[in-house]
């Protein structure tokens, strides 16, 4: 067979192989992140499954631009943190493509010259190579996702197509996960606001005392029972403190 048809009989096989890599990146993303609340730990949990999912890709990180807070790094190798790091220095790939809101691409560091600094620190740490593909998030958050090849020549088109869709999903789901965080984090208020209510207070001590169970759980026993008898919390917590009263008298 001539070496012309041969390639072109390799380039489906290949095309489908990326094809089934890439879907297989997301399905294990959105299984790793789907409960997550935090969102440091879910950027930690992105770069890792990022790295060990795509082949030719040796690491992988993450830069978070939070309003009004420092920047956020997240790196699937902790020596290679500071690449991510912009504190250690704006001028890198990730920041580019933030600014530029695009994908950027060297292939080859050797011959590198829009991140001087960052580039020798790169080379020094073994990277030869890197895509840096920007994040939407939500209006407080923008980052920018980074995949890092150990050797020149690595990173193919194929990985551009990798990094644009694992971006954009990224995007939605760090988006979900702060969406949840800030719903349990107002659960959290609002529950903090009930246990200083008196007598739902009192009925969560009640129920500590005979479960020997944290406030917390507490207050979801009587969440549970409120919502078994159609009746509302604070309804349910008189009731079962009027209980122990008349106990406790008699």
């Amino acid at each position: 067979m001539h070496t012309g048809a041969a390639d072109r009989l390799r380039e489906p096989v290949a095309e489908r192989l990326g094809v089934l890599e890439t879907a297989a990146l997301l399905r294990e993303l959105t299984a790793g992140l789907i409960a997550l609340t935090d969102f440091d730990e879910a950027l930690l949990a992105l770069v890792r499954v990022t790295r060990d999912a795509v082949a030719g890709v040796r690491w992988c990180g993450f830069t978070a631009l939070r309003a009004g807070e420092p920047a956020g790094v997240a790196a699937s190798d902790e020596r290679l943190a500071g690449l991510d790091d912009l504190r250690n220095g704006p001028d890198s790939p990730a920041m580019s493509a933030i600014r530029r809101r695009e994908m950027i691409l060297a292939v080859d560091l050797a011959g590198e010259t829009r991140w001087p600094a960052w580039t020798a620190r790169a080379r020094d740490l073994g990277v030869h190579g890197v895509i840096s593909a920007p994040v939407d998030i939500d209006d407080q958050v923008i980052g920018a996702v980074n995949l890092y090849a150990e050797a020149p020549d690595l990173l193919t088109p194929q990985h551009q197509l990798i990094a644009m869709l694992l971006a954009e999903h990224a995007g939605l789901l760090l988006a979900a996960v702060r969406d949840r965080g800030r719903r349990v984090a107002l659960a959290g208020e609002r529950d903090a606001s009930m246990l200083q209510d008196g007598v739902v207070g009192q009925a969560v001590g009640v129920i500590m005392t005979q479960r020997g169970c944290a406030p917390a759980e507490a207050l979801d026993v009587l969440r549970t029972a409120a919502s078994a008898l159609d009746i509302p919390l604070r309804e349910v917590a008189e009731r079962l403190v009027r209980t122990v009263s008349r106990q406790r008298d008699t």
